[in-house]
């Protein structure tokens, strides 16, 4: 008989694998991963280097959690960015911390976290099994194992739902554990992009492809309360052939409404460090050293130069016109452009190429403390599958670890105490 079976060789399937090793190596583990090799969305986190987690305290990390936060409250406390750390650096990975208190290994390489990953699964004596779960098997409302694509079933004690979003399906997150949520009785929150770039309305924006902007202000409204930012941060992002993407900009993308992405606009501070005042001197004194040249090529010591001509455009002043000709008006409207620069949101990109998926299972219906499923018996839900998300920089690895780790404790005292109990009746023959 199996004792748990974790469906989803994700970070957090393997990780609550090699924790249940650890805490109960009595108990009989397996994993069910549809992909030959696990983890394969993990190695391509932080563009192939593996952000592990944020070295910040869990008020910090709850903080970063647009959507669930309350419902993370016990696990983040439970397991934390520094028992993540001293997980990993007890594996032998050395790690290292950088801007923003995102934690890399050292190696820069996201396979010695998987491998350091499957190796504590393998010292566990945790199987890992290559084949498709189709649905589950309840009865008598508990989950007691698993059906196979292609015939077949395993039964289990206990099943652990780790299968991820629906985001990256190449890697084998293909939404199948809200089909399995369902099948429990489990309402499920519609799956929209989160941490994705986002495409505009403003076609200019391919002629800026790939240009970064760095120390600028990002600002996202929504159209229906343009009074107050929804968010505002001073970073960089980078334009797409069809919108804009970066660190700004994924943040931005998980907290507007991708059903709606239409009613939001972005406000880009292209100069942060000058308040309005100080931008018209920066004008004037830049002006005042080409009197003679024409705008278009006056504004060199102001914006990158592929900018340049998106802004003159933008700006309504003749690019031919002398600087020495250009009014008093036309350079206010200029400096509240650089201040100003708006681009208009078309929609979020699409579901398959977000880094996380929002929506899942509604955490009202899982216990936040154990991660047991309040609807069926013996099911637990853990990680992406789950309606929450944070946002970038190592946040929602970490919601994959606090989750793992704490549905790990939970399965290894309940089914330890079973086994105690099973053992009990036999010896005295009840």
């Amino acid at each position: 008989m199996i004792d748990v079976l974790i469906l989803g060789g994700g970070a957090a399937g393997l990780f609550c694998a090699a924790q249940l090793g650890r805490m109960a190596p009595e108990l009989q583990t397996v994993v069910v991963e549809r992909r030959e090799r696990p983890a394969r969305k993990l190695l391509i986190t932080g563009k192939g280097r593996c952000n592990l987690c944020n070295d910040c305290e869990p008020a910090v990390l709850l903080h970063n959690v647009p959507h669930g936060a309350r419902f993370l409250f016990s696990a983040a406390n439970a397991f934390t960015a520094k028992d993540t750390m001293r997980f990993f650096e007890g594996c032998g990975v050395p790690l290292k911390v950088e801007r923003g208190n995102r934690v890399f290994p050292v190696s820069d390489k996201a396979r010695d976290i998987v491998d350091a990953l499957m190796n504590a699964v393998r010292q566990a004596g945790v199987r890992v099994a290559h084949a498709t779960a189709s649905g589950l098997l309840i009865e008598e409302g508990r989950a007691c194992g698993v059906r196979l694509e292609g015939g077949g079933e395993l039964r289990a004690r206990s099943v652990v739902v780790a299968t991820g979003g629906a985001s990256y399906p190449a890697t084998g997150s293909a939404g199948d554990g809200y089909r399995f949520a369902a099948e429990a009785g489990h309402r499920v929150a519609a799956p929209q992009p989160a941490l994705i770039d986002l495409l505009t309305e403003e076609g200019f924006v391919s002629e800026l492809a790939g240009l970064p902007l760095r120390n600028v202000t990002l600002s996202l409204f929504d159209r229906k309360k343009p009074k107050k930012p929804v968010y505002r941060e001073l970073g960089e992002l980078l334009f797409t052939h069809r919108g804009v993407s970066g660190p700004l900009v994924l943040t931005a993308s998980s907290l507007l409404d991708a059903g709606r992405a239409g009613d939001y606009f972005l406000s880009i501070d292209l100069k942060p460090a000058l308040d309005p005042s100080a931008l018209e001197r920066r004008v004037l004194r830049d002006f005042s050293e080409r009197l003679n040249r024409d705008f278009a090529n006056a504004l060199d010591g102001l914006l990158p130069r592929t900018l340049i001509p998106i802004v003159i455009r933008l700006s309504g002043i003749a690019p031919h016109k002398k600087v020495n000709a250009v009014a008093k008006e036309e350079r206010a409207a200029l400096c509240r452009l650089l201040k100003d620069f708006r681009l208009h949101i078309r929609a979020a990109g699409p579901l398959e190429e977000a880094i996380v998926t929002r929506g899942g299972v509604c955490t009202a219906e899982v216990d936040p403390r154990t991660l047991r499923s309040k609807k069926t018996e013996d099911l637990y839900f853990i990680g992406e599958v789950l309606d929450v998300d944070g946002l970038t920089g190592g946040f929602n690895l970490q919601i994959a670890f606090s989750t793992a780790f704490l549905a790990a404790k939970a399965l290894s005292t309940a089914l330890s105490a079973k086994q105690t109990e099973e053992l009990e009746r036999g010896k005295t023959g009840l």
